[in-house]
């Protein structure tokens, strides 16, 4: 018998797991990850879903029971977790769909169509810069030309990392009707509305860019202020800029990740290279986000002598989920549809055009991507029936 949602999510549980800081390490094609992948393949077999691969990583689980046939209804998410994340993101989307294939089963419910629980690989770009690639690769957003020389921090390209993953030629979406991502929310709107469970009615714009500042490597004891080209400086003024520019907008502005060159105590740096992630509620907002960021830092960078080259990484554009998919599966419940300023695989695959919607689990603090990260295991099983009426009514 396979195992319920709470034996599963107890399995889970130490994978990857810091001991210091109680948050977790996932990242695409390392060791954890890869033991959630042969969990999932053995979850999976106990169930007798029958498992296919594409040659990117990625993973479908089908249920066909016999006469099920047309267009299919996929649901899931990803296992890959940001640097010490937390537990929900990502994995709560598929042990629920497990699960949730388990209650129609519990019910006597057979689908008329084909049932999928996906695994998208590197949906969070916490390895390779590139969120949503297996995603993006699966429905052709990103060509494997590009995607294959995507390197990590250690100069290890995306091609030498998936050399000893489990990979098939299966063409995934190829018959998919329709997607449906059931995750932890990454916000307190549903704590607010003291709900469990809610629908989500679009994502954000959103980008990741790379702002490279230089300037001229010096001693920190001997080289007088006003003789500096320190480009902390004004990489610091920047984020202060930039934090400042999202308040007043109520849009988000995030410097989380940051590389100084020589990165030494006694040291005025030579270069700052820092990653700014930003979101906004329209794709013009975007843009004038990131052009009034750039603005100030160019200014500030003139008065240092200090340079700056600004570089895209990846920019998304805004997400409208199909409203009428949505309205069917969370008007009979009466669930809130919202909005949500996080990326999602089923942000990639609304955009490569298949009908998608996503069903939201109550996070208790809104914390996410953080240890701290949380929901209970009651709104857990909540979600769980959730999906498994909304699978119902999708496969019926």
């Amino acid at each position: 018998m396979p195992a319920d949602f709470e034996a599963m999510w107890r399995d889970l549980a130490p994978v990857g797991r810091s001991s210091s800081s109680g948050g977790y390490f996932r990242q695409p094609f390392t060791a954890p990850e890869r033991e959630l992948d042969a969990w999932f393949a053995e979850q999976c077999a106990a169930r007798g879903l029958e498992v296919e691969r594409d040659r990117f990583g990625n993973t479908v689980a089908w249920w066909r029971p016999p006469g099920a046939a047309g267009p299919a209804v996929l649901t899931g998410s990803h296992l890959d977790s940001v640097l010490d994340g937390g537990a929900y993101d990502g994995p709560l989307g598929v042990v629920s769909a497990l699960a949730a294939v388990d209650v129609l089963r519990d019910r006597g419910v057979t689908p008329s169509r084909p049932i999928g629980v996906g695994v998208f690989v590197e949906e969070e770009g916490s390895r390779f810069g590139l969120a949503c690639l297996g995603s993006r690769l699966a429905t052709g957003a990103t060509d494997w030309a590009t995607a294959r020389a995507l390197t990590d921090r250690a100069g290890v390209a995306v091609e030498d990392a998936l050399a000893d993953v489990a990979r098939g030629e299966a063409d995934l979406l190829r018959d998919v009707g329709c997607f449906v991502e059931l995750h932890v929310e990454q916000g307190r709107d549903l704590v607010d509305r003291d709900v469990a469970v809610g629908a989500a009615s679009g994502i954000w714009p959103h980008g990741r860019y790379r702002f490279a500042f230089t300037g001229e490597a010096n001693h920190a004891g001997t080289t007088r202020m006003e003789d500096r080209r320190d480009p902390m400086l004004t990489y610091a003024t920047t984020v202060l800029a930039a934090g400042e520019r999202a308040r007043r907008a109520g849009q988000r502005a995030t410097f989380g990740r940051l590389d100084v060159r020589p990165n030494g105590t006694n040291a005025v740096p030579s270069a700052v290279t820092a990653w700014f992630d930003a979101r906004a509620e329209t794709a013009e907002q975007l843009d004038a986000l990131l052009a009034d960021v750039e603005r100030q830092a160019q200014e500030r960078a003139g008065r240092d002598g200090t340079g700056l080259t600004v570089t895209p990484e990846s920019v998304s554009g805004a997400v409208h989920f199909d409203a009428e998919l949505t309205s069917r599966i969370a008007g009979p419940h009466g669930w809130p549809v919202i909005p949500t300023m996080a990326g999602h695989d089923a942000g990639v695959l609304s955009a490569a055009g298949i009908p998608t919607a996503m069903l939201f689990v109550r996070n208790p603090t809104g914390v996410s991507h953080s240890p701290d990260e949380h929901a209970e295991t009651v709104d857990c099983l909540a979600g769980v029936a959730a999906l498994a009426d909304t699978l119902a009514e999708l496969a019926a």
